[in-house]
C-alpha cells in the first residue's frame, strides 16, 4: 500500500487557502500512485480554531470546502480534518473520500481538556467508528488524542480488524514531546499488531508551535519513516500490511480492492534525530516566522542593548525572516557602558542587520525636568529607571508605526516570572520570542547558535559579561535577584511543575528565598497578563496553559 503523508502549514481561519493547499498536495499524491494521502487534524480550518467554530457561518464554509475537496478526489483516498456540524453538535472530524465520494467520517472520541487544550468547550465526542477497506486492507481512522490512551480507539479498531490505523494530528511541541510522542506511537503499534501512519501539522499559531515529525511504524512497532521537524513535506512510503480479520458488528466500507502503486518502490526515509537545543531553536524560529508573516508583517525591529537576551532574539529573527527584514536599534542612555554599545554593533555586523542609534538622553532629561517639581524631595529610585525603559519602548513603537515593523520584545521567562521588567517599557511589542526560556537556557541557546554557525555570531563578551539592565550606575541583575543558576530551578518547580512554596522548601531549598520568589511570581501576574504572546517551548508557559487569577491570596 502506498501512503502519502501531507505535513503542511495551515493558517487558522483561512479556509479557502488551506483547502487550496489540500487539493494541490492531493493532486501530487494521486499522481504518485498513492492509495491514501493523509492530512493533519482540522486541516481545513487550521488548529486550534478556538471560538471561530462558534460562528455558524465559519462552520458552514468549512463544510462546503470539505464537500468541494471530496468532489475533486480521484482514485487516491484522502483523509483530512474538518469541523462537522451536520448533526447540530460540532465534532472534530476526519473525512475519508475518493473518486468524488465521501465514504464516511470519523469523529474524535477523546477530547483533550488540559494544558493548552480545551476541546470540551467546542466539540461533542464521537462514540462509534467504521473500518475502510482500501487496497484490500482494513483501515481505521483516529484523531490525535485518540491514540494516547492505550485502551482507546486504536485498540478498539485493531480488535475489530484494522491492521492499519491512520492518526491525524495537531500535536504541539514542547521540550521532550518529540521523543515521548515517538515512543508512544511505537508502543501503540506493537501492542495492537497494527501499522500506524501518524501525520502532524507543522506551523506556528500564536503561542503554539506544531513541529511536524510525521511518522510511520509497522505492526512490530519499528519505525519505517519519519519526516523532518519544523518544515513542510509530502512524503511517500510503500508499506506491507497484514491481512485483516473483521469482527462482526463493525461497519466496513469498501473503498478500493486493488493497490494503485506502480512497480516502483518508495522506501521510507527516516530523518536524523535532532538535539534538544536544535529543537528549541527550530520551534522559536518557526513560531516567530509564522506569527510575523501570518499577521501581515514583513519586517521586525529589536532594541539591541548589547545584552544576551536581545542578541538571541536578533539571531532567531534573522534565521526566521532574513537579515534584510530585521532592524536593530541601539538606544543608549547616560548609564549605558561603552562595552554594551560596541557589543550591540558587533552583533549587528555579525548578523548582517541594519542598526541605527537613537539616544534616549534628550527624552529622559525632558522627563526629569517635567517631573522635577512633582518629585521634589524624593530620592531617585525605580521610577527613574522605569522612565528610561518606557522611553525606549515608545521609541520602538514609533519606528513600528512609521515603517510598519513589528516590535519583538526581548524579555525571558525568569524576568517575566518575578516581574523584573517595566510595564509599558521593555514589555511593549507584538511578539515575545523568548518569553518561555529561563535565563540559564538563554545562555545555553546562545552557545548553540555559535556552535551551529561554526563562528561567533553572538559575541563572546555578550555571553560572559554579568547581565545588567544598565538603568543606574554599575547595575547588575544579581543586585535585585538571586543568581539565575539559583533562581531558575525554583521557577521551574513553582511555575512549570505547579509545586507549592512549602513543597519546594521540603525539597531542601532555602525557605526565605522560596517565599520571596513565589511571592514575586504571584504578585506580578497582572504585569504578565498585559504582555504580548510568545513561543511556548516548555511544558507550562505563561499564557495559554497557565491560567491563574490575578487577584489571588493563596500562598501555599
Amino acid at each position: 500500500m502506498r501512503v502519502g503523508l501531507a505535513q503542511f502549514n495551515p493558517v487558522v481561519g483561512d479556509i479557502a487557502g488551506n483547502s487550496r493547499r489540500i487539493r494541490e498536495l492531493y493532486a501530487s499524491a494521486d499522481a504518485a500512485g498513492c492509495d491514501i494521502v493523509v492530512f493533519p487534524e482540522l486541516s481545513i480550518t487550521g488548529y486550534p480554531p478556538e471560538d471561530l467554530v462558534l460562528k455558524s457561518g465559519f462552520v458552514a464554509e468549512n463544510q462546503q470546502s470539505m464537500r468541494d475537496i471530496v468532489a475533486a478526489t480521484q482514485g487516491c483516498v484522502a483523509v483530512f480534518g474538518f469541523v462537522d456540524g451536520s448533526k447540530g453538535a460540532l465534532a472534530n472530524s476526519a473525512a475519508i473520500a475518493s473518486n468524488g465520494t465521501l465514504h464516511g467520517t470519523y469523529n474524535k472520541q477523546l477530547l483533550p481538556n488540559y494544558s493548552v487544550f480545551d476541546e470540551d468547550r467546542y466539540f461533542t465526542p464521537g462514540t462509534s467508528f467504521s473500518l475502510f477497506t482500501i487496497a484490500g486492507v482494513n483501515v481505521g481512522v483516529t484523531i490525535c488524542e485518540d491514540i494516547w490512551q492505550a485502551d482507546g480507539p486504536v485498540q478498539q479498531q485493531a480488535k475489530a480488524g484494522a491492521t492499519l490505523n491512520i492518526n491525524i494530528n495537531a500535536s504541539p511541541y514542547h521540550r521532550g514531546k518529540f521523543d515521548e510522542r515517538q515512543q508512544m506511537v511505537s508502543e501503540r503499534a506493537r501492542a495492537n499488531s497494527c501499522a500506524i501512519v501518524y501525520v502532524n501539522q507543522v506551523c506556528g499559531q500564536d503561542e503554539l508551535v506544531f513541529d511536524g515529525g510525521s511518522m510511520v511504524f509497522d505492526h512490530r512497532g519499528d519505525m519505517l519513516m519519519r519526516a523532518e521537524q519544523f518544515g513542510e513535506s509530502l512524503s511517500f512510503i510503500d508499506i506491507e500490511v497484514n491481512e485483516s480479520q473483521v469482527v462482526n458488528g463493525i461497519p466496513v466500507v469498501e473503498v478500493s480492492q486493488s493497490s494503485r502503486a506502480d512497480g516502483s518502490k518508495h522506501e521510507g526515509v527516516i530523518t536524523p534525530s535532532t538535539s534538544d537545543m536544535e529543537q528549541v531553536f527550530g520551534a522559536l524560529v518557526l513560531g516567530t516566522r509564522d506569527y510575523v508573516r501570518k499577521n501581515g508583517f514583513t519586517d521586525v525591529v529589536i532594541g539591541l542593548s548589547g545584552g544576551i537576551d536581545s542578541a538571541l532574539v536578533a539571531a532567531i529573527a534573522v534565521e526566521a525572516l532574513g537579515s534584510q527584514h530585521v532592524h536593530g536599534v541601539s538606544m543608549p542612555s547616560r548609564y549605558s557602558s561603552e562595552g554594551s554599545r560596541t557589543d550591540a554593533a558587533m552583533l549587528a555586523s555579525n548578523l548582517g542587520v541594519e542598526m541605527q542609534t537613537i539616544s534616549i538622553e534628550p527624552a529622559f532629561s525632558a522627563y526629569l525636568d517635567m517631573t522635577a517639581e512633582s518629585f521634589a524631595g524624593k530620592a531617585a529610585d525605580l521610577t527613574e529607571e522605569n522612565l528610561q525603559s518606557r522611553v525606549r519602548g515608545t521609541t520602538l513603537m514609533a519606528l513600528s508605526n512609521k515603517f510598519g515593523w513589528m516590535v519583538l520584545t526581548t524579555g525571558n521567562k525568569s524576568e517575566l516570572a518575578v516581574g523584573y521588567f517595566t510595564l509599558y517599557g521593555d514589555s511593549v511589542g507584538g511578539y515575545a520570542v523568548i518569553k518561555d526560556l529561563l535565563k540559564t537556557t538563554v545562555y545555553e541557546l546562545c552557545r548553540f547558535v555559535n556552535l551551529r554557525a561554526g563562528r561567533e555570531v553572538i559575541p563572546e563578551a555578550v555571553i560572559t559579561k554579568p547581565p545588567s539592565a544598565e538603568l543606574r550606575p554599575d547595575q547588575r541583575d544579581d543586585q535585585s535577584l538571586p543568581a539565575y543558576e539559583v533562581l531558575d530551578p525554583i521557577l521551574e518547580l513553582y511555575v512549570e511543575q505547579d509545586r507549592t512554596a512549602a513543597e519546594i522548601i521540603a525539597l531542601g531549598f532555602d525557605e526565605a528565598l522560596v517565599r520571596r520568589i513565589s511571592r514575586l511570581v504571584d504578585m506580578n501576574e497582572y504585569k504578565r497578563r498585559q504582555g504580548p504572546p510568545g513561543v511556548r517551548v516548555s511544558l507550562k508557559a505563561f499564557g495559554k496553559d497557565r491560567r491563574l487569577p490575578i487577584t489571588n491570596a493563596y500562598r501555599g
